[in-house]
């Protein structure tokens, strides 16, 4: 009786999992929909689950409810993402677990803080009374009988994971499609083994040159700031309520630069890694497989060219600012690979002034200006400074409208609820200081500068879109010259992985 007691504990289990992932958003398709190989990745995955369970607790009841509690847990992870980021979960999305209890500012308010308490709590519960009120099968079976059946389950899993590993189709990498016609679960297994597979990044074509020409005299090379300034995107393009005024310095970069306009980005609201490295590397995120989502965690391993290792072999210093901790996103492993001699991070800015819970951006245009200034001192080498902001990461909702905005920023009133808006805008003025402070530093300097701003992304602010309406996705960006004032600026549209081959065409232009 104990035997088909546990084997039917497990497998209501099992449909219980299938139940769960009718709550995924957006919808994916239903079992019998599928094709047969996503069911049988789906059972070999519970099987085996279910197995290890009863392997460590001895306790299928506690098993299976602990399984299903974590495909809860990851269904309503999957759904809070989707509603900020019109994106379902992957599983590059699984590192972001560690990264939320490392930094849970970042993360947990877009599950909610109530919801995530409420996890917690329930877990611990169901793991204490599981424990506690559940008896173990093993004394009515006895230990050699139990782990026959263990094995045995954990056997019928694997012949089941590998048969549909073998018949469930390819991953398309576009998740949302993914998760529709394979499942939760399938889908999952898919990118996690697409993962495994390396790259070669030899065999693809990035929009920048191989290896830096000769023939230049290092000294007579402009420094180079570039600005990835977070969530930035010319927001009164889709609100016309915000006054024109608010990014000022920005229109005066961009009536003076040599080129400005709208970039195609590969990431909505979050993920600011994969436009960075669309950025620096040249390589069109399509191009990259499953490693589009999160290029800093497998490919980078392969150390490709950079715009950072262009400039390098040109004699310049490579210097990357960035107000947070340099661990995000593995960057301090990353960096020296891709061509940055020092990365100066959040530690440098122990009494910088905060906007909002963040670095603001006027404080970090003080320490770029800085270490501009100190470099001229210091050396005839050009210098190549990237700067990742952060004044402007969400949560926005997490902060309060003060006194004023709403007559500092908009020309008209604001709809209810749209106070994300205003928040946002605040920073954005912020940012638009950071962008006039340094372009008067560079304007000052002695020696030739150039200036670039791009947006990783647009923010994350649903409430608002659903009342005043959805923005395209595309950032902004300009690319300015202290000397090189063009007669007139030209407007173009590009993809941000062509961004860096076009600055760096302005950077070794020779006058005619």
């Amino acid at each position: 009786m104990a035997v088909w007691r546990l084997l039917a504990i497990g497998m209501l289990g099992c449909i219980g999992s299938f139940v769960l992932e009718l709550l995924v958003r957006p919808r994916a398709a239903l079992p019998w929909q599928r094709p047969v190989g996503c069911n049988l990745l789906h059972l070999g995955i519970w099987c085996i689950w279910y197995a290890l369970g009863l392997a460590l607790f001895q306790r299928p009841v506690f098993s299976a409810l602990t399984g299903l509690a974590i495909l809860m847990l990851i269904v309503m992870v999957n759904n809070a993402k989707f509603y900020s980021l019109r994106e379902p979960f992957i599983f590059q999305d699984f590192e972001y677990f560690t990264d939320a209890i490392r930094h849970p500012r970042l993360y947990i308010p877009f599950l909610g803080w109530t919801r995530a308490a409420l996890i917690a709590m329930a877990v611990v519960l169901a793991a204490g009374i599981g424990l506690a009120l559940e008896s173990s099968p093993l004394v009515a079976l006895g230990a050699l009988a139990y782990g026959v059946l263990v094995a045995s389950i954990c056997t019928a899993g694997t012949l089941l994971l590998a048969a549909g590993h073998a018949t469930c189709p390819n991953a398309t990498h576009a998740p949302e499609a993914d998760l529709g016609r394979l499942g939760l679960i399938a889908s999952l297994w898919r990118y996690w083994r697409d993962e495994v597979q390396a790259i070669d990044v030899a065999g693809i074509q990035s929009s920048l040159p191989g290896h830096a020409i000769g023939g230049w005299d290092s000294a007579a090379l402009p420094d180079l700031v570039v600005i990835q300034s977070e969530s930035f995107f010319d927001a009164r393009r889709s609100f016309g309520l915000l006054k024109h005024e608010i990014l000022a310095a920005f229109d005066r970069i961009r009536q003076g630069g040599l080129l400005h306009g709208q970039l195609q980005v590969p990431a909505w609201g979050a993920n600011t890694v994969r436009s960075e490295f669309a950025f620096l590397s040249g390589l069109a995120p399509q191009d990259l497989g499953v490693h589009r989502f999160n290029p800093y965690r497998k490919f980078v391993g392969s150390s490709p060219e950079t715009l950072a290792t262009y400039l390098r072999e040109l004699g310049y210093r490579t210097l990357c600012i960035h107000p947070y901790p340099a661990s995000f996103y593995c960057r301090d492993t990353v960096y020296p690979k891709i061509g940055f001699d020092e990365f100066i991070d959040i530690a440098e800015f122990a009494s910088a002034k905060r906007e909002g819970p963040y670095v603001g951006d006027r404080a970090l245009g003080d320490r770029v200006i800085k270490e501009l200034e100190r470099w001229r001192e210091a050396s005839d080498k050009p210098l190549f400074v990237f700067v990742i902001s952060m004044e402007n990461h969400g949560p926005l909702h997490l902060e309060k409208v003060a006194a004023g905005d709403a007559a500092r920023l908009y020309r008209a009133p604001l709809p209810e609820g749209c106070d994300d808006l205003t928040i946002y805008a605040r920073h954005l003025v912020n940012a638009d200081a950071m962008f006039g402070a340094i372009q008067a530093c560079l304007l000052d300097s002695p020696r030739d500068s150039m200036l670039c701003i791009y947006g990783d992304h647009v923010p994350i602010m649903p409430r608002v879109y659903s009342t005043l309406g959805e923005p395209d996705g595309k950032t902004d960006y300009v690319l300015w010259h202290n000397r090189r004032i063009a007669s007139e600026s030209r407007a173009t549209a590009h993809d941000i992985q062509d961004l860096a081959a076009i600055l760096l065409k302005e950077v070794v232009h020779r006058p005619e």
